[in-house]
This record gives C-alpha cells, structure tokens and sequence, in this order.
C-alpha cells in the first residue's frame, strides 16, 4: 500500500517563501498528492510567492484529486463548517482542508495517508480522525534523515521561513532535526 502526503497550501507556501520547493518535491519523493481546492489556493498564493505556480506544471503532487459526487462535497461542507469554520459568505475558506482530510478518511487508495498542515486545530481534528499528520518541521526532519539537506541547511530554512513571517514550529538547535 502506498501512503501518500498531502501538503497544505501553508506547508507549500512555507517552502516557496525561501526558494525550497525543489526540497519539499525531493522530500516528499513521489509521495505527493493534493486536492482541488489545494491546488486552487496554491494557484492564488503565487500572487506572492511565484514559485508555486510551476507545481502544477511540474505534476509532483500529481493531478489535483477531484471530488464530483454530490454527497461527498455535502459532507465536505458539513465539516469545512462545522470543524473548520467555514462560512457561506467565504466559500472556498478552508475547503482544501476539509476536502484533504475526507479523502485521506473516505478513499480507500488514500487510506493511511499523512497529511502535512501546521495549522494546530487543523492537526487537532484530523489526528482525532485517525489521520497521522506532520508538519513542516516534520518535514524538514525528513529532509535531513533522508540527506536530502543538512541538519544546518534545514534549521537555517526553517528560521527563515519564520523571518518571513510564517507561522510554523521552528527547533532550537541544528540537531533537533
């Protein structure tokens, strides 16, 4: 069985604010899949951060998953408002999230797979789903245990990142990674 990884559009953009998305494709080493609404959001952040409109074009995250069944988008809605706080006057606002969560809960080729957010509440709900989720300091110790960086380079992003003003987990020393 294959687990794949789904990056939320903050993980992305985490890696596109200091010119790593070559990294996090190496990371997640075939690994990666999004949704539509992922792919959506990824596409109106490369407003800032340009980057992130070659992730399409490059089909490392494969085609953006699709979710046609009317039932299925219903319960998507259900959680992306109840759970997440979505609103009808916003109705895309956290929809890659609730969308993310439903396949890797409801389509048995998405069983088992992590899902990689650094929002806290976001992580909160899904691991009480059962859904195993990371973050980008996760991510980045994968990057290191794998060599695909060194514990220096990596602690280095990931302060940067935070310089950039994003929000993630950041380690105190190199080797905390």
């Amino acid at each position: 069985m294959t687990w794949y990884w789904f990056p939320d559009n903050t993980v992305l953009c985490n890696f596109a604010c200091v010119d790593s998305l070559p990294l996090l494709e190496k990371t997640l080493r075939g690994r990666g899949r999004w949704t539509e609404a992922i792919a959506f959001e990824a596409a109106q952040s490369s407003r800032v951060y340009p980057g992130l409109g070659a992730i399409a074009g490059g089909n490392w995250l494969g085609d953006p998953i699709e979710i046609d069944d009317p039932e299925e988008n219903r319960q998507i809605e259900r959680v992306r408002r109840a759970v997440f706080g979505g609103s009808p006057r916003q109705p895309l606002k956290h929809l890659g999230e609730a969308q993310t969560c439903h396949v890797i809960l409801n389509w048995a080729e998405f069983t088992g797979s992590h899902w990689i957010t650094d929002d806290r509440d976001a992580q909160e709900y899904a691991r009480a789903q059962g859904i195993t989720t990371r973050d980008t300091m996760d991510l980045m110790s994968e990057a290191v245990a794998d060599g695909c960086c060194t514990g220096d380079d990596g602690f280095r992003l990931l302060h940067q990142m935070w310089q950039e003003g994003r929000h993630l987990r950041v380690p105190r020393h190199p080797s905390d990674l």
